[in-house]
């Protein structure tokens, strides 16, 4: 790992504490922009006409276009991954998951709530709330949220509760490899994160936020004047996680996870 690329100290503190970090810059915005060029065609409304903007979030999905295998594979991201899971411990993205395209509206898009995003147990299961998280965060290394509009704080940015990965941890801790459904995450209201302090994903197009796949958070109506980009894809750890090593070799989300325990 280039060094030039690393994540410094108090970005890892700050990981490890609040369970997110934020990247300015982590892919160009002329890769932003050809990105979203691509993402509007695929809404089917005109961006040069808010009258074709009738639905508040359209949801598309996987796009495997070079511009969005560049979004994912800069240096600075590349670095970050190293530094918060190890080098060789995580997969490479080729496409960036699905992206819910808000727009303004005064309409309830009626997929906000607070939640985390379960990792496992969803093949072939149609109720997503049936799908499960374990304190080993099976299948999930990090929730990333790549900006690719300039996203302020009335253009529905993503709300994320500082230190709930902490809270979610000691919750699903008793319940070994199986862990509970996110239904079960609600009904425990996700270990009483409600006091929790907030951050919201605000930041210019090209910004990343790299987020433990413990943090609590939700979407939000857009009642702001411009149609939000946005890409919530997962990063795979190469191997499974492991909380209670203790060889030396914890990395950040393993660390949190950690922290949370003791």
């Amino acid at each position: 790992m280039s060094s030039e690329h690393a994540l410094n100290a108090a970005q890892l503190e700050q990981f490890v504490r609040e369970g997110y970090v934020r990247l300015d810059g982590a892919f160009p915005k002329d890769i932003a922009a050809q990105c979203r060029e691509i993402l509007w065609r695929a809404t089917g409304c005109d961006p040069n006409d808010p009258a074709t903007w009738i639905k508040p979030v359209i949801r598309l999905g996987e796009h495997f276009e070079p511009p969005f295998r560049a979004a994912v594979n800069t240096p600075r991201l590349h670095g970050a991954f190293d530094s918060l899971l190890g080098e060789g411990r995580w997969l490479p993205r080729g496409s960036l998951g699905t992206f819910p395209v808000r727009f303004p509206s005064n309409e309830d898009p009626g997929d906000c709530g607070w939640h985390i995003d379960a990792s496992f147990g969803y093949d072939n299961e149609p109720d997503f709330m049936s799908w499960r998280a374990n304190v080993a965060s099976k299948g999930r290394a990090l929730l990333m949220l790549f900006l690719f509009s300039d996203v302020t704080a009335g253009d529905a940015p993503t709300l994320l509760r500082l230190g709930s990965h902490h809270d979610v941890a000691r919750l699903l801790a008793p319940h070994g490899d199986a862990g509970l459904t996110l239904r079960q995450l609600v009904e425990h209201n996700f270990g009483q994160t409600e006091p929790r302090g907030e951050a919201a994903a605000v930041g210019e197009a090209g910004t990343v936020y790299l987020v433990h796949p413990f943090v609590v958070h939700t979407a939000q109506p857009n009642r702001g004047g411009a149609p939000r980009f946005l890409a919530q894809p997962p990063l795979f750890p190469r191997a499974p996680l492991d909380p209670f090593r203790n060889d030396g070799r914890s990395n950040a989300v393993e660390r949190a996870i950690q922290f949370a325990l003791t």
